[in-house]
């Protein structure tokens, strides 16, 4: 079976069909997949690894995955990387699910902080790289070079961290980061507790302006097909499972998200509709403080 675009139905019947043994893609294929009516009734048997690279996994959707038995993995790497930097190795794709798994042997993986001086373990900072499969330099961009390769490490743009055993965590890019009352945010942590919600298909999470705290979260939320849901159940879910600065202080809903043609999520575009061009009362209604 041959299809010249990507089709979940299709993709879910070729699996079962050719007994598929391994799969590679990006988050949002294996998000319309799981979304399919054919999901639930699909053979996965076949599968040995799924993988996933190009944007973080919500692990909620790892977790729908994995019960049906399929071992679900993930890689972090970057065009400037030629691009493989980690690998989560499938005996350890339950145990440590979320995580983008070790540096590969060629390359070193370090986090630093502000300063460019490098973290301890478990400390949140930008993920920088060095090793012979990182580029030489941009094409007549001396100065982005310089920036970027300062030091002699590739700073990615990339926040995260290494637990106690090694293993690489993305949190979020560093421009995406929400700064609420001087306490960091990073989106895909709202996104992937939102993600949990058994109605929610997609989310994506921006910083709003906030006349108290600076900004705030606002979560671009896409409900599944058939179901209802509203903006007080979403910040109530949302409540229950993170401290109370990171609950989204206003949910809008909206048929789908903006996406690269890798998948990730255009958060520009996001700030752009529904931010600095958008709904502005979304905006000023920022004074309705949440607790926890």
């Amino acid at each position: 079976m041959a299809t010249r675009f990507f089709v979940p139905d299709q993709v879910i019947e070729a699996i079962g069909k050719h007994g598929v043994t391994t799969m590679f893609g990006i988050p949002i294929m294996f998000l319309l997949m799981s979304m399919s009516e054919r999901f639930d009734s699909g053979d996965f048997s076949s599968i040995r690894v799924m993988i996933a690279g190009g944007a973080p996994v919500p692990v909620p959707l790892i977790e729908k995955y994995q019960e049906k038995g399929v071992v679900f993995s993930q890689a972090y790497g970057l065009t400037e990387t030629a691009p493989a930097v980690t690998g989560l190795p499938e005996d350890d794709a339950i145990r440590k699910r979320g995580s983008a798994g070790r540096p590969f042997f060629h390359v070193d993986v370090k986090i630093f902080g502000e300063d460019d001086k490098e973290l301890s373990q478990g400390e949140m900072g930008e993920i920088v790289v060095k090793g012979p499969n990182v580029f030489k330099e941009y094409w007549n961009m001396p100065e982005e070079t310089a920036e970027t390769l300062r030091g002699g490490w590739f700073h990615t743009g990339d926040m995260g961290r290494f637990d106690e055993e090694g293993y690489l965590w993305i949190v979020d890019r560093k421009k995406d980061m929400i700064i609420s009352g001087g306490e960091n945010i990073y989106p895909a942590e709202v996104e992937d507790a939102i993600h949990a919600h058994p109605k929610v298909a997609d989310v994506g999470v921006v910083g709003m302006h906030d006349t108290k705290w600076g900004e705030s979260p606002l979560a671009v939320v896409v409900v599944i097909p058939g179901e209802e849901l509203t903006a007080d159940e979403i910040i109530a879910f949302a409540r229950e499972r993170l401290a109370g600065f990171k609950t989204p202080k206003q949910v809008i809903f909206a048929d789908e998200l903006p996406r690269t043609s890798t998948g990730k999520i255009l958060k520009k575009d996001l700030r752009a509709m529904y931010v600095e061009g958008g709904d502005r009362s979304l905006v000023d209604r920022s004074d309705k403080e949440i607790g926890g």
